[in-house]
């Protein structure tokens, strides 16, 4: 059952949103007789809220025309979430983000309350948000029409370019989107392969969705899938490496988006592609664990080098 207060505000509300509205039409919303519609008018009248009566048959009630909204009814902690919100989403980097932030940021702050907005202001200045800036943002269309399409269960169809520049037509079950290290991504069914495929969003020029629907599978992980994904991709060496840790240590030590872990008897295997054995050393020696090379043998050989170089740059003693 309603609190009166909140019935109240709820008839605001309804007055806000509506041009007009019967005292039946309320009255049947709000589950209440005709005669408690109208102490409710009267209490936000006596509030100073221009409510204005039609009389008769057909009858209603109206917000007085140019009427101003009131201040925002934000508590401290919610305008906190909402600007840190916009402030993370300016950092996203999406087509046309940074318009629609700095709007959103300036309705907040024109209906706030003074002592609130100075706050909230000091906030803006002062706090730095570090996320990786997208790459390659994608249209913001294509983002909402995705996360619809995932949400409502329903199949879509886009035209999508590879890496080569081969532009595809599939249809596609989109189970999630991911941000992930400055890149969107979608994962889902592809018809077309007929398979489940990952896809970067500013690859995708086209997407409309469609009539058919489709069930997510229960315990699919968006995520967890999107991030094995990038981990197993093709390169030019197929790294394989024993770190001599557990599982909980090297998972801290390793993005999920770099390698895949599988814990092992003695320790944690770790595979990965790389195109760069160089950069594989480098990245192998921050990882600060003992380690064995199984796989391939030119990277013992690319460590032993990068190992001489750091004793060349430390210098000899006197």
């Amino acid at each position: 059952m309603y609190h009166p207060t909140t019935r109240v505000l709820a008839v605001l509300e309804m007055l806000q949103t509506h041009e007009r509205l019967t005292g039946p039409e309320m009255a049947e919303r709000l589950e209440v007789d005709l005669r408690t519609v109208r102490r409710y008018v009267m209490m936000l009248q006596d509030l100073g809220i221009p409510v204005e009566g039609e009389r008769g048959r057909a009858g209603g009630y109206r917000l007085r025309a140019g009427y101003k909204l009131p201040p925002l009814m934000l508590t401290d902690d919610e305008a906190l979430a909402v600007t840190l919100g916009l402030l993370a989403a300016r950092r996203l980097g999406m087509a046309v983000t940074a318009p629609a932030v700095e709007g959103a940021l300036a309705k907040v702050e024109r209906v706030l309350p003074r002592a609130l907005r100075q706050r909230i202001g000091a906030v803006q200045e002062t706090v730095a948000i570090d996320l990786v800036p997208s790459a390659a943002a994608p249209a913001s269309a294509v983002v909402v029409t995705l996360s619809e399409a995932a949400q409502r269960g329903r199949r879509v169809w886009l035209r999508y370019a590879a890496a080569n520049g081969e532009e595809t037509e599939r249809a596609l079950d989109p189970y999630g989107l991911v941000y992930l290290t400055g890149r969107w991504y979608v994962a889902g069914h592809c018809h077309l392969r007929q398979a489940l495929r990952t896809f970067r969003l500013d690859r995708i020029s086209a997407v409309e969705p469609r009539d058919e629907t489709f069930a997510r599978p229960a315990d699919f992980d968006s995520l967890a899938y999107v991030q094995r994904t990038l981990a197993t991709m093709p390169g030019t060496w197929q790294v394989e490496i024993l770190l001599h840790t557990n599982l909980e240590d090297a998972q801290q030590r390793v993005p999920p988006t770099f390698a895949t872990l599988d814990s092992v008897p003695d320790g944690v295997l770790l595979r990965a592609p790389a195109d760069s054995l160089e950069f594989m050393a480098r990245v192998l020696v921050g990882l600060g664990v003992r380690l064995e090379i199984r796989h391939p043998p030119e990277l013992r050989d690319e460590l032993r080098r990068l190992g001489e170089r750091i004793v060349a740059m430390a210098g000899s003693e006197d």
